[in-house]
């Protein structure tokens, strides 16, 4: 068995010299390796995926299940279907005040992970740099350096409830910087950006030329005021690729349903990829998106409210126990602050893990100022939320 696994290891290390070295390079996913630990384990609590603890709403099920039944397994259109793209133009417009054509800017992709991958690609050029405001979603780092670009992170701060400032954006900038990526409602924190907040940010962003990619997954998972598109600020819709999709919403993360709006001429450019790497989104997922926006927003407002609530419970528990935590005005994760254990992120999880049978992603993970927090999704049951807090707890005093 061992000199078995000699001959596997080196057979692997034979064959790693063919890869990229970029990709070679590259650190598997943080959050997939907290989930890997977790996966087929007994007893555990895991507050780790961002994922809805809710199934897609029956009846969009059902649209897919008579679309198929009907024999509509063909391809769709590149960009996609037709009267999902309208449908997607008019969601857009009457939530937030976004006005796109459906027929040349607006493209449906496979996943919003897929659009981002489309912008950047499309955009970048080697040497370019990407500003990122972290802490961040893990993909943006290591798609912007597959596409030959340089990663800028710029930390924001709890104190200000992670928030970007005008002030620590102008200070990253080069004459290199092309792209600024923004995500908010933001994965890992919950933070949100107001309309007042954006002001001096698109002054910036206007000043210095940038593209900016706006990852806005969670734009309907806000709890005390409305969302705010960057791409609603006066002349920044032309400057913005607007990245969302259905997964987080409308409880369809594993249909892989997404889509990009933007200026003509950008989103031309990333169909030109697309049509050539994936052809077109999934047929059946495009008609179960369709069905979602149709007659499905009862039940994403429903959702929404369930989150509210498991927000709540969540900050007031772990202030409880004696973790400070930001108050998350979006998304569905709380991101408290462990430094007062005196230990890393990595040992804080690692050891609540196997010590309290509770999952949660380290912070350090997601970039600058991750350090120190813990990234835990509330998109479960209260009851899984509730004893997870009592563990982490009883942990906390161990400690």
């Amino acid at each position: 068995m061992i000199e078995h696994k000699q001959d596997q290891a080196q057979k692997d290390a034979s064959m790693s010299r063919y890869l990229a070295p970029l990709v070679r390079e590259i650190e598997p996913s943080g959050i997939r390796k907290f989930f890997d630990l977790v996966n087929g384990s007994k007893d555990i609590i895991s507050l780790g995926v961002g994922e809805p603890d809710f199934s897609t709403p029956w009846h969009v099920r059902e649209a897919c299940v008579y679309s198929l039944e009907r024999g509509n397994t063909k391809y769709t259109p590149n960009a996609g279907l037709p009267e999902l793209r309208e449908a997607i133009a008019e969601y857009l417009y009457d939530s937030f005040q976004l006005l796109y054509e459906p027929s040349d800017e607006v493209l449906v992709t496979v996943g919003g992970s897929e659009a981002i991958d489309l912008a950047l690609r499309a955009l970048v050029s080697p040497g370019d740099e990407i500003l990122i405001p972290e802490p961040c979603y893990i993909s943006y780092n290591p798609i912007a350096r597959i596409g030959g670009g340089i990663p800028v992170g710029i930390e924001t701060f709890a104190k200000d409830q992670f928030k970007l400032t005008a002030e620590s954006l102008k200070a990253a900038i080069t004459p290199k910087s092309k792209l600024l990526i923004l995500c908010y409602p933001s994965n890992p924190t919950g933070g949100i950006m107001t309309y007042e907040d954006w002001l001096p940010i698109a002054k910036v962003v206007e000043e210095h030329d940038l593209i900016v990619i706006s990852d806005e997954i969670y734009a309907e998972l806000t709890y005390e005021q409305k969302h705010v598109s960057f791409a609603s600020l006066p002349g920044m819709r032309d400057r913005t690729i607007l990245v969302s999709g259905f997964s987080k919403a409308f409880a369809m993360t594993g249909w892989r349903m997404g889509y990009a709006c933007g200026h003509r001429e950008l989103i031309s450019a990333m169909l030109k990829i697309h049509q050539y790497t994936v052809m077109c989104a999934p047929s059946m997922g495009q008609v179960a998106a369709l069905e979602a926006l149709r007659n499905g927003m009862e039940e994403k407002d429903r959702m929404v409210e369930s989150y509210n609530q498991r927000r709540r419970l969540v900050v007031q528990g772990f202030r409880q126990i004696g973790l400070e935590c930001h108050e998350p005005q979006g998304a569905f994760y709380a991101f408290p602050s462990i430094q007062s254990t005196g230990l890393s992120s990595e040992e804080f999880a690692q050891r609540l893990l196997f010590e309290a049978k509770v999952a949660a992603v380290p912070g350090h993970v997601f970039g600058s100022g991750g350090e120190g927090f813990l990234r835990c999704s509330y998109a479960y049951s209260v009851n899984q939320l509730t004893e997870a807090i009592e563990r982490i707890g009883k942990f906390i005093q161990k400690l």
